[in-house]
């Protein structure tokens, strides 16, 4: 397998940003969507940008993820771009965008994905508290340093190539140097308009990401277990999401949750005061606010098939619950149920849309009683 060897002095951000100008000089591109540092210098926005000059003021990589990729491309192009628009985004971020292309979410048409190694993300309450120390972090996280990242990210084992249409690839490469990996033939066609040959051998970097995902997946098995005797059961379920405020935040900023009408903010769910009032005297006391659990696994039930792990719902969530490793906990399992990986392909049909006949069979209970040795559908 071939990539395209190229120069990246000033690491692989800047190796991604000669990219996108010389896209967007020679008219190959029409536009990037790529973040940038806001200008109070503590976080990070999404920018769709046409002049090239403005790209120095980007950051294809972001030591944390403020918004998810999917999530700003979701309210960009749900009903097609015009021309062709490059997108860069975390591994994680590619996978949620093919989700949403599936559930009709995204028109990929025109757009032009783009994706790196991910060294992963710093948590981001962190990086608010104080962004120069995160930006310091970022630096040893990029040097591989796993300490500071997102507990999240410490286990993820897709960091790699993902189904984007070009991806750089760093693991393996010589200081100075990154190879580009066409993925589609959009992105193979990119590079050829650009004059940049794939020649240069890959086999260094396959062997360097096998490597690292064996060691991420022993290590996602390891935690995983380790998480799971911590919220087994009802009791300690309940312990566990005690400090929930109900504020669905977690909700909010998860590129898979889409509706525009959630059933846990409906009409539905708001009792009036003397429904409280006998729910509570039944109970003989009730906890407010009131549903949290309801609330957390109706949305689990709704999204685990399409959870991509990028810890967006734990980055965002205002009381530290561990929403992120509980989703990806339950998504695991719910995915390998149906031999479904999110965002694996754009061409792997949705788990729900789709019927095999003796699928799960070893889950349905027997449609037969017995009644005086005679079998009758119950």
């Amino acid at each position: 397998m071939n990539g395209a060897m190229v120069a990246a002095p000033g690491g692989v951000q800047q190796a991604i940003t000669d990219l996108l100008r010389r896209g967007l000089d020679e008219k190959v591109l029409n536009a990037v969507l790529v973040p940038a540092r806001v200008p109070a210098g503590d976080s990070f926005a999404w920018l769709l940008v046409r002049d090239s000059s403005v790209l120095e003021e980007t950051q294809p990589l972001p030591p944390v993820m403020s918004v998810q990729g999917a999530r700003a491309i979701s309210r960009y192009a749900r009903g097609g771009v015009s021309g062709k628009v490059a997108a860069v985004l975390r591994p994680c971020e590619v996978r949620a965008t093919v989700e949403l292309a599936k559930l009709r979410q995204v028109e990929l048409d025109g757009l032009l994905l783009v994706s790196m190694d991910c060294p992963g993300a710093l948590p981001l309450k962190t990086y608010l508290d104080d962004p120069q120390q995160g930006d310091a972090d970022f630096e040893k996280l990029l040097s591989g340093d796993e300490t500071v990242a997102r507990e999240v990210c410490k286990t993820c084992h897709l960091f790699s190539r993902p189904v984007s249409d070009l991806h750089f690839a760093t693991l393996g490469a010589d200081n100075g140097q990154a190879s580009i990996v066409a993925g589609s033939e959009q992105g193979r066609l990119l590079l050829d308009t650009l004059r940049i040959a794939e020649k240069s051998s890959l086999d260094a970097w396959e062997r360097a990401v096998a490597e690292r995902q064996e060691q991420r997946k022993q290590a996602r098995t390891q935690a995983q277990a380790a998480f799971r005797q911590d919220i087994a059961g009802p009791d300690k379920l309940l312990e566990t999401l005690s400090q929930c405020l109900n504020c669905h935040v977690c909700r909010s900023v998860c590129p898979i949750c889409y509706c525009r009408q959630c059933y846990f903010e409906s009409q539905a769910l708001l009792m009036p005061p003397d429904n409280t009032l006998a729910r509570a005297r039944r109970k003989g006391g009730m906890r407010l606010p009131t549903d949290t659990l309801l609330f957390h696994l109706g949305r689990m039930a709704h999204m685990s098939l399409s959870c991509v792990s990028c810890g967006a719902c734990e980055d965002a969530c205002p009381s530290s619950i561990p929403v992120a490793r509980m989703f990806s906990l339950v998504g695991d399992a719910t995915q390998k149920q149906f031999d479904y990986t999110a965002g694996r392909s754009v061409t792997e049909p949705l788990p729900t849309i789709t019927y095999k006949e003796d699928e799960l069979s070893d889950l349905v209970a027997p449609y037969f009683e017995t009644y005086s040795g005679r079998e009758t559908a119950s």
